[in-house]
């Protein structure tokens, strides 16, 4: 008997009340928005079964719908995207979720597979991606979150500060496979889920503010792996137009590349 395929649908949370920049998953990248971006790299991931935008705001819905996405609204006093995503889960069948944040765009489909293969694989409740932080400016900045992990891969802590300090260093620089950012997707087993979106809020989550310390606070363990595939972020308004170009860019080269590969060789 071949064993069935486990079902993994990605949720992306898109808030328009943010109150550091109010509208942000409608923000023109280029010639989309910001959600398009994301939701058509997340659709192009092999191993993902469905893509969900879960929303409150009509304005986005109709972007969304306008582009051909699926959407679903998600009303209520909701804490954080995570609890959001519970309340997709709620709502639809399915053995895992994704939550894919509605700023964090995935420059290649790869990067979500890079999380999704190892997870199901792997047994454990909740995870994650880090990547190396390769910038100083990038380790001293509080919207680029840190991770610090153990031997296993599982995570000891998150936070805005730039962790681990090397006491020894008044420079401050950042350190290759010492220092990494954390990336803005987790992967839920539906129970692990559903049970952290049950717990109150924790005095860390509150206090730095990162969902993903509710669950470190309450002894559910967060297994992170490394990937090399990039992605863009977009905090402030400032972060429109250098992400915009970046964008440009990358497809400039994607294009390039794919002229490559169609000509004909000689």
């Amino acid at each position: 008997m071949t064993k069935a395929t486990p079902s993994v649908m990605v949720v992306i949370p898109a808030r328009f009340g943010s109150s550091r920049f109010p509208g942000k998953p409608l923000v023109m990248l280029g010639r989309k928005p910001m959600i398009q971006h994301i939701y058509e790299q997340a659709a192009a991931c092999r191993v993902v079964a469905d893509v969900l935008i879960a929303t409150d705001d009509q304005r986005i819905k109709q972007a969304v719908e306008g582009f051909g996405g699926r959407v679903v609204m998600v009303t209520g006093d909701y804490r954080t995207g995570t609890d959001r995503v519970a309340g997709v889960a709620r709502m639809f069948g399915g053995d895992y979720f994704v939550n894919l944040q509605g700023d964090e765009i995935p420059l290649q489909p790869e990067l979500l597979t890079d999380l999704i293969e190892p997870f199901i694989t792997s047994g454990a409740g909740m995870g994650t991606l880090k990547r190396t932080i390769d910038s100083t400016e990038d380790m001293h900045n509080r919207s680029v979150v840190k991770v610090v992990t153990d031997h296993l891969g599982n995570a000891l802590y998150f936070s805005r500060a730039p962790i681990p300090l090397v006491r020894d260093d008044t420079t401050r620089q950042a350190v290759g496979g010492l220092h990494y950012i954390h990336l803005g997707l987790y992967m839920y087993r539906r129970d692990t889920l559903l049970k952290l979106t049950s717990l109150p809020t924790g005095r860390l989550e509150d206090a730095e503010k990162l969902e993903q310390l509710r669950a470190l606070e309450h002894g559910i363990p967060i297994r992170v792996w490394e990937t090399k595939h990039a992605s863009l972020r977009v905090d402030t308004p400032e972060d429109v137009e250098p992400v915009a170009e970046k964008l440009q860019q990358f497809d400039a080269i994607k294009r390039e590349l794919g002229a490559l590969k169609a000509a004909p060789s000689r």
